[in-house]
């Protein structure tokens, strides 16, 4: 590599722009940006544009040389995705789930596993390699199939729930797995050098197991203890205006730190981030999480994928088309067989079931560190393994055509599944259009108390740390974070919410949560706090449904209890009272849209709405 002219950034080039040029172009195209990704490593890798870098040296800069460094960024980007995903998860959520994750999920393993480990057994294998080559294709990517499902919307979905729990008990799984093939291999040489040498070979293997349960022990008792206090001095400092990169600062670290943990103590790195994001996710500092980390998070799934498209070694796979393919096909088959019984065991409906079986019937990126031990420990056949992995490989280039097959034959065998159906177990106040309110001190905790009162679900953001503090503290949903960013309204669920409340004592932020809200919900309630009156007729001009000033409304309660003190009848001062505040309204609303400004007065819609219906004559 060419030092000092900027060939150390070659390959950082070639996937920028990979990721700016071909990506966007499979978009225009309506195709899934993962066989973007997946086909721009094919087409940059040795077996793509790599051929011909020798012959111009102009093509060298148009390919990917450090594999090796690709499969490290590879690897931290599923650990992100795997954070990502925690971060939708709780402790009491897992609970909820145990039935899917530790039944259909394990049991998918153990079937699948010895449902592959028959074939390859009658293909000639010994029994260990056989076992080892059924524990790594048993085994789905996450990587692949989460980010195609979200692109269809379908994470919400009973199918989404279901193939979720799935990839869970796989991450959760491999760990065990390693360690069994650690273990067969331990046995497989103490039968070689005698009986004697094989209890504590076997003692020793089995301790393994210590290191990995005491440092996943470990790393739940720290995040109870550190995280909170730690998010809670950086959300300080950033709300004193100190920026906002030390918020992505911490949250690197800790997907970073959570991943490198893990990995010490011989657990994936992709597991240790995702016990990071369950942590995180029982704070008020989930969101603002989220909004962070997303962009690293899509970068580097586009890095994961733009490997396994360079590990394809086309040459082997056209050495021998037939078993390869055939591999790959059988796999697929084999193993959505199998889930779709099981997910129809389960209690699942056809149409999810079908789909769950084809996205999860691929192999993974776990095959190839299962595998690869298992060539280490000698236990795998190094021809047919190898064969096995390009089979994989090609089977993650199926998983978008697959979902894309599901969708289409369940759509054809089944009625799309009701708005109902869709909804998410989590964030169940968000799913099921809560009132979401921006701001909560004295005025939004007022308005949470009365909605709470009534009955009214709602969500809370705001971006000081105390007031977000003393909400949680009494037991309210409250999430730290700058509502004036879409990506933050988006995550605390403006799509689904009945109505948005702006409490902010700043005209000016108050401005511009009002436009955001309004660009991404042209149709929503949105009720919003003003200063006085000038800013109300702003606010209407902005496109609010009502906006209550502060000046005007403090003016009409002193001058009712004044009336009222005085004497005069409590209806006609009531009368009054809203006489002059639809008044004021209706000044206000001169400013605003002509597609809003007819909505009728609140004192006559309320007489309306109380009128007793008319009697029949007798």
């Amino acid at each position: 590599m060419t030092q000092g002219h900027g060939g150390e950034y070659r390959d950082l080039v070639v996937f920028l722009a990979a990721a700016g040029v071909v990506v966007p172009l499979f978009n225009r195209l309506k195709i899934s940006p993962v066989l973007g990704f997946l086909a721009a490593g094919v087409l940059l890798g040795p077996d793509g544009l790599g051929r011909f870098a020798g012959q111009g040296g102009w093509l060298s800069w148009l390919t990917i040389g450090d594999q090796a460094q690709i499969r490290q960024l590879s690897e931290l980007g599923v650990a992100f995705l795997l954070f990502m995903i925690g971060l939708e998860l709780s402790w009491e959520r897992l609970k909820a789930m145990r039935r899917l994750i530790f039944g259909l999920g394990m049991l998918q393993i153990a079937l699948c596993a010895t449902a592959l480990a028959v074939v390859f057994m009658a293909l000639g294998q010994p029994l260990a390699g056989a076992a080892v080559l059924g524990m790594g294709l048993a085994l789905s990517s996450t990587a692949v199939v989460m980010p195609v499902l979200a692109a269809q919307g379908r994470i919400n979905s009973d199918t989404g729930r279901a193939t979720f729990a799935v990839l869970l008990a796989q991450d959760l799984a491999v760990a065990p797995i390693l360690i069994t093939v650690t273990v067969m291999a331990t046995l497989a040489q103490g039968s070689v050098m005698g009986a004697d040498a094989e209890p504590a070979a076997l003692g020793r293997a089995l301790f393994t197991l210590a290191p990995a349960a005491g440092g996943l022990f470990l790393m739940v008792l720290l995040g109870r203890v550190v995280l909170r206090p730690m998010f809670r001095s950086v959300a300080r400092a950033q709300h004193k205006g100190e920026g906002r990169e030390l918020f992505v600062a911490a949250s690197l670290l800790v997907v970073v730190a959570a991943g490198l943990g893990a990995q010490a103590v011989g657990l994936s790195m992709s597991l240790g981030a995702l016990v990071a994001g369950i942590l995180l996710a029982e704070t008020e500092f989930r969101r603002e999480v989220e909004v962070a980390i997303d962009p690293f998070k899509g970068l580097l799934l586009g890095v994961f994928f733009i490997g396994v498209g360079i590990g394809l070694d086309l040459d082997a796979v056209a050495a021998d088309p037939a078993t390869v393919l055939g591999l790959a096909a059988g796999l697929i088959l084999l193993k959505a067989l199998v889930i779709f019984i099981l997910a129809r065991a389960w209690g699942l409906a056809a149409r999810p079931a079908i789909e769950a079986a084809l996205v999860l019937g691929p192999a993974g990126e776990f095959a190839f560190v299962v595998l690869s031990t298992g060539l280490v420990e000698g236990l795998a056949t190094p021809g047919l393994t190898h064969k096995a992995m390009l089979a994989a490989t090609l089977s993650m280039f199926a998983v978008p055509l697959l979902a894309i097959l599901a969708r289409v034959l369940t759509r054809q065998a089944q009625a799309p599944a009701s708005e109902d159906e869709a909804l998410s177990p989590t964030d169940s106040q968000i799913a099921h259009g809560a009132v979401l309110i921006v701001g909560f001190g004295r005025v939004g905790r007022l308005v949470g108390e009365l909605l709470a009162e009534h009955e009214q679900a709602f969500v809370a953001l705001d971006a000081d740390p105390a007031s977000v503090r003393s909400g949680r503290g009494q037991g309210y949903e409250v999430y730290y974070g700058d509502a004036a960013r879409p990506e933050m309204l988006n995550a605390c669920g403006l799509a689904n919410a009945r109505a948005l409340i702006v409490t902010m004592d700043s005209p000016t932020k108050v401005d511009e949560v009002v436009k955001t809200a309004r660009a991404l919900r042209p149709d929503l309630i949105l009720i919003a706090r003003a200063r006085d009156d000038r800013h109300a007729a702003r606010l209407y001009a902005l496109g609010v449904t009502d906006a209550v000033p502060e000046t005007t409304e403090a003016s009409l309660q002193l001058a009712e209890n004044t009336l009222v003190d005085l004497g005069v009848p409590m209806g006609l001062v009531l009368a009054s009272i809203h006489e002059r505040r639809d008044g004021f309204r209706r000044t206000f609303q001169a400013a605003a849209p002509d597609d809003r400004s007819a909505r009728p007065a609140r004192a006559f819609r309320t007489l309306r709405s109380a009128a007793p219906a008319p009697q029949k004559d007798a």
